[in-house]
């Protein structure tokens, strides 16, 4: 039998932040069922297809109506809450490592251009968006960020930083952001370095020119698997959304299943 896309689980965490539906004093039609939209939204998100393909055998209503319904609660805010909100779990149960946290960026095809896309340097000038992710020791994604594909990583180093939610969960003040940060020769800048300990955050940022062999690649390589997984959701892999609020919007969704993943090791 097919692994169920909503668990009960995932279902009691979204249920709560997802506002209440417009009152119909004229009908209409019925209202489906928000866990079963819900439902297509993250058949979508995983498997890459169009919205006008989306199985209606499934029962989650029309790709345009699972379309809406994205829109709908990232502009009221669902999926940055669920991110934040499971980040917090992890962190009331120790789950995130804020000992380190590691930088990188991966690029995405924008198919279908618009906003947050611009022309990839390593895939002859095609449009292209980039996300920009910052996980700790873990792999956990702490915070992401969407801009074009042309954009230099170390112009959103420390935006990327600034990103990160104020995360509660234990005694105490929030964390806010890991002790470390560890980047490639990209992030090689001496005022990002500076801005960074302002922050009270120590960088591991090699120099350009420096050789090979300063052994970063022992904790680097848990970013790379986390960009695997955010690529591993097709609808991230291919950027094919116009809107960048709808792309942001998956990945804020990608994020919150990847959170989830890393939680129950």
């Amino acid at each position: 039998m097919a692994r169920e896309l909503v668990s009960d689980a995932f279902w009691e965490r979204v249920k709560d932040l997802i506002p209440p539906k417009n009152p119909q004093p004229k009908g209409g039609r019925p209202w489906l069922d928000d866990r079963a939209v819900l439902t297509g939204i993250i058949f979508v998100l995983r498997s890459g297809i169009p919205w006008e393909m989306l199985p209606r055998e499934m029962g989650c209503g029309s790709g345009m109506t699972c379309w809406r319904r994205l829109r709908d609660w990232h502009e009221a805010g669902v999926w940055e809450k669920l991110y934040k909100a499971i980040l917090c779990e992890m962190q009331a149960e120790h789950k995130i490592d804020w000992a380190l946290g590691v930088v990188a960026s991966a690029k995405s095809r924008a198919m279908a251009g618009g906003l947050e896309t611009g022309p990839n340097p390593t895939d002859r000038a095609k449009l292209g968006s980039k996300h920009h992710v910052l996980a700790d020791a873990r792999g956990t994604p702490l915070a992401m960020l969407l801009t074009g594909a042309n954009v230099p990583d170390v112009k959103e180093l420390i935006p990327l930083v600034d990103e990160v939610p104020p995360i509660h969960g234990l005694v105490g003040h929030p964390q806010k952001g890991p002790k470390a940060i560890q980047a490639d020769r990209a992030y090689d800048s001496k005022s990002h370095r500076r801005e960074l300990r302002k922050r009270g955050i120590r960088p591991i940022i090699p120099k350009r020119g420096e050789e090979h062999g300063s052994g970063f690649g022992k904790t680097r390589w848990v970013i790379e698997r986390t960009l695997s997984w955010f690529h591993r959701l097709r609808r991230l892999q291919i950027r094919w959304e116009r809107r960048a609020d709808i792309h942001k919007a998956f990945m804020l969704l990608g994020g919150s299943l990847i959170c989830l993943s890393c939680a129950n090791w």
